[in-house]
């Protein structure tokens, strides 16, 4: 495994916001939902099968951005063992993963007492400026000459 890959793996290992209600803190993760104190783990099946039905939809910004950032170590994996991969669409699952992530937050930001940090976001957008940028960089302002 290259570093690259490790690197973006890493990612899902970091919480990816902190989201903070009423003194309570709860860290979101890409496999699920950890409550500290007392601790709690609500994986993420069991939060996207059984406790979805009637919540606003910015809480499945999360599910969201977990499927676009499995599908960006998917396409840096299989990019790593075959030798072809598009670059800009690993880079471009990164930055709309890390997006999703400010949509979760702000649809805290708006409750009086509730807010989330999207820690994921830096992450994201980080790897992807890092291992990415020349992709990232003509996709947005073309080749360089």
């Amino acid at each position: 495994m290259t570093r690259r890959v490790a690197a973006f793996a890493a990612v899902g290992l970091l919480p990816w916001s902190v989201v903070v209600s009423g003194g309570e803190t709860t860290l979101v993760f890409a496999f699920g939902l950890v409550d500290p104190d007392p601790f709690l783990l609500t994986t993420l099946p069991d939060y996207v099968f059984a406790y979805t039905r009637g919540l606003p939809e910015y809480l499945l910004a999360w599910p969201l951005g977990v499927c676009l950032y499995v599908g960006a170590l998917a396409s840096a994996a299989v990019g790593r063992l075959t030798g072809r991969e598009d670059h800009r669409i690993t880079a471009g699952l990164l930055v709309l993963a890390g997006l999703t992530q400010v949509s979760f937050a702000f649809g805290f930001a708006r409750q009086p007492g509730r807010y989330a940090v999207p820690v994921g976001t830096v992450a994201l957008f980080a790897s992807a400026w890092w291992y990415e940028w020349p992709a990232l960089r003509a996709t947005l302002l073309g080749p360089v000459e």
